[in-house]
């Protein structure tokens, strides 16, 4: 899959092509039909398929102040894209000079005289130009003005849930996993550098791996059944993620500990995929009592990585 960054020149190979455009942060199922319709338009009219997102997220920009759940970096979604059989992934900066411009300004600068697309898939909430006064009728409109079909896809869901970028961080918040997992069609993950801590979980017999989330992602705090990714091997673990409030009390972590593994990784990235919710946060009167819950968090927790399949 080819990445068309901001600003990058284009030539006549990424004309034509047949383009989602959203934000797509989780990329979850209702984001994957949009991606299945641009494989099958794309497919059948010889066309590239292709994907318009932007950088950083619109809400990041509106309100840089306030921390926002992401679901995704730009480089898992990228990585999606690629897994989902783009062809090409065009990045645009959401920037003041793109806020501002005019529904009608934004279909011809961006779509028309940059990418000359020659189609469009995108959802029926998704809205765009300044103050979000572009709608998908309008786009329908403008599509015809300016030789581009545009197709609209539907709400996507299981029963009366629709999938959706919001239900899944509330899933996340909630500890509710498995939930987020049906959503996305996998298993939620994160990414990060190991950092050291304080190394008490080394003292209890529990060493781990410690990475802090990103801003605004409020995961509920507990312990967790996960899966660690290590320089492209795969293993089981437990992971904390709270305030340690045996302890200090602190700022939140996330600590892994990964069963059957012995190793220094600091300055190593990693990736922590979450498979189940095991309990809430705690405080305990004493090392021992706490070194006695993680044992039985630990038993228990390797059951449910046993028994795990792959996402709902």
């Amino acid at each position: 899959m080819e990445v068309l960054r901001p600003h990058q020149e284009l030539n006549s190979r990424h004309f034509g092509g047949i383009y989602a455009i959203g934000n797509f942060d989780g990329v979850h199922r209702g984001h994957q039909s949009l991606l299945d319709l641009v494989s099958e338009t794309s497919e059948s009219l010889d066309r590239s398929a292709g994907v318009i997102t932007f950088d950083p997220h619109p809400r990041l920009f509106f309100n840089p102040d306030t921390p926002y759940f992401q679901l995704t970096t730009l480089e898992q979604r990228i990585d999606l894209f690629d897994r989902a059989g783009m062809d090409i992934t065009a990045i645009f900066d959401f920037e003041a000079r793109m806020a501002a411009l005019s529904p009608e300004e934004f279909v011809k600068q961006i779509l028309v005289d940059r990418l000359k697309l020659g189609g469009l898939v995108m959802g029926y909430d998704f809205h765009f130009g300044a103050k979000r006064a572009g709608t998908p009728a309008l786009m329908t409109e403008l599509g015809k003005i300016h030789g581009f079909d545009v197709r609209i896809v539907d709400p996507q869901g299981q029963g009366d849930r629709v999938y959706s970028s919001s239900s899944v961080r509330d899933d996340l918040r909630s500890g509710n996993v498995l939930e987020a997992a049906r959503s996305l069609g996998r298993w939620w993950r994160v990414e990060g550098e190991v950092i050291k801590g304080a190394q008490r979980g080394r003292k209890l017999g529990f060493p781990t791996a410690n990475i802090t989330l990103r801003k605004g992602q409020d995961l509920s705090h507990g312990i967790y059944a996960v899966f660690v990714f290590v320089g492209g091997q795969k293993y089981s673990g437990a992971a904390y993620l709270g305030t340690r409030p045996t302890f200090d009390d602190g700022l939140p972590i996330l600590e892994a500990h990964i069963f059957d593994f012995e190793g220094n990784l600091y300055g190593e990235r990693i990736t922590v995929e979450f498979i189940g919710y095991l309990r809430g946060d705690s405080s305990f009167e004493n090392e021992d009592q706490l070194k006695r819950q993680m044992q039985e968090d630990c038993s228990k927790i390797r059951t449910i990585l046993r028994e795990a399949g792959e996402a709902p």
